[in-house]
């Protein structure tokens, strides 16, 4: 698998913890005071996070990529849906529009 590939996985997944975090978690804990709730999920979507910063390094490097695309898929994973955004108008170009879990 490329590393282009293995960043779309991680900011896929990473961006699906965050809205989990985000509209699920979050919620429980302010709503219905289940402190636990982001305790969880936030430590979660961390390591999630770490895996997208290493796999962001990774397909960086193999794509020979400046840090413009780097400062984008940062700014990216820090918005609701963000990460989903920069797959389909960017990360799908670099990775010649193969879908991302395939067999």
């Amino acid at each position: 698998m490329s590393k282009i590939k293995q960043f779309r996985m991680a900011a896929y997944i990473e961006g699906w913890s965050f809205i989990i975090l985000l509209f699920v978690a979050m919620p429980l804990k302010y709503m219905m005071g289940i402190l636990i709730a982001t305790k969880i999920v936030g430590m979660i979507h961390g390591v999630l996070f770490i895996w997208f910063l290493l796999a962001l390094g990774s397909a960086r490097a193999e794509k020979n990529q400046d840090a413009k695309f780097v400062l984008t898929s940062i700014i990216a994973s820090l918005i609701p849906f963000g990460t989903f955004f920069l797959d389909k108008k960017i990360l799908k170009q670099l990775d010649n529009n193969s879908p991302i879990f395939s067999k």
